[in-house]
C-alpha cells in the first residue's frame, strides 16, 4: 500500500512557540489514520502544517509525491486536500446550499456532488434554505464536513468530528466518516479514543509537539499501558 501523505522531522511555530518539535506522520492511501494525544499535544497544529496554514520551518510534507511545505495554503488545498476544522467552521449567515456553493473550487462541483452529499447527509438536503444559525449542533458538523466534500479531494483532514455532541449524533457521524473513507484518504483528529478506535486503522501518538509512537490502532487497542500514559484513558 502506497502511502499518500509523509510528514517527516516537522518543526513548526506558531508566533514565538516552538509548538512542533519534530512530528512524523505516514498515511497510507485509502485508510483512516487518527492523531492521537491529550489537549495541547500539538495535533491541530499538525494538521494545519500539513496545510500549510502554520509555517514550518523544519522538515517535509510531501503529499501525493510532492512535497508542499512552504507552498500557499490554496495551492496545497487545490492538490486534493480538504480541512474540516474543528468547532464547525461554517458562515452562519448563509444558507446550507449557499455554504456548499461557496466551498467550490471551479464552477459545477457542487452540482455534480449534490446527491453524493445529500445522500450521505439527508438533514442538510431538507434544510437548504435554512441559515447555519438554524442548525443544531450536528446538522452544523454535517455542514462542515459537507463542505469539504464539494471539491474533489484525496485526502480529508478533519479535526475533532466528535467534540460536544450527542451519543446518537456520534454514532451517524462515525457512519459517515466510515463511507467518506472510501473515496478520499482520512486523517481524524479525535480526542474521544473510543471513537477513534473504532474507525481509524492507523495511528499516530503526539505528545509535547513530538510523534511518540505509531502503528495499527488493533496493536494500540490491546496495549493498556501505551494508551494510559499517553492517553489517560483506562
Amino acid at each position: 500500500m502506497s502511502n499518500i501523505l509523509e510528514v517527516s522531522g516537522i518543526h513548526t511555530f506558531i508566533g514565538q512557540y516552538h509548538i512542533l518539535q519534530g512530528v512524523d506522520v505516514t498515511v497510507p492511501q485509502g485508510s483512516i489514520t487518527a492523531l492521537l494525544g491529550r489537549n495541547g499535544a500539538g495535533k491541530t497544529t499538525t494538521l494545519k502544517s500539513i496545510l500549510g496554514l502554520a509555517s514550518v520551518r523544519e522538515g517535509k510534507v510531501i503529499f501525493d509525491g510532492r512535497e508542499v511545505q512552504g507552498m500557499p495554503p490554496y495551492d496545497i488545498a487545490a492538490l486534493g486536500i480538504g480541512f474540516v476544522p474543528e468547532h464547525r467552521a461554517i458562515f452562519r449567515d448563509l444558507s446550507v446550499e449557499e455554504n456548499l456553493k461557496i466551498a467550490e473550487r471551479s464552477k459545477g462541483e457542487y452540482l455534480r456532488k449534490r446527491d453524493f452529499i445529500f445522500d450521505l447527509f439527508p438533514d442538510l438536503k431538507r434544510f437548504l434554505a435554512i441559515p447555519g444559525t438554524r442548525l443544531s449542533g450536528g446538522q452544523q458538523q454535517m455542514l462542515s464536513i459537507a463542505r469539504a466534500l464539494v471539491a474533489d479531494n484525496k485526502l480529508l483532514l478533519i479535526d475533532e468530528p466528535s467534540e460536544g455532541l450527542a451519543p446518537v449524533i456520534i454514532e451517524n457521524m462515525m457512519a459517515v466518516i466510515r463511507e467518506l473513507s472510501k473515496e478520499s484518504t482520512v486523517v481524524l483528529v479525535e480526542q474521544n479514543f473510543l471513537v477513534a478506535s473504532k474507525l481509524a486503522e492507523h495511528y499516530v501518538i503526539i505528545e509535547e509537539g513530538r510523534s511518540m509512537k505509531n502503528g495499527k490502532m488493533q496493536d494500540l487497542i490491546a496495549d493498556k499501558a501505551t494508551i494510559h500514559k499517553y492517553l489517560g484513558a483506562a
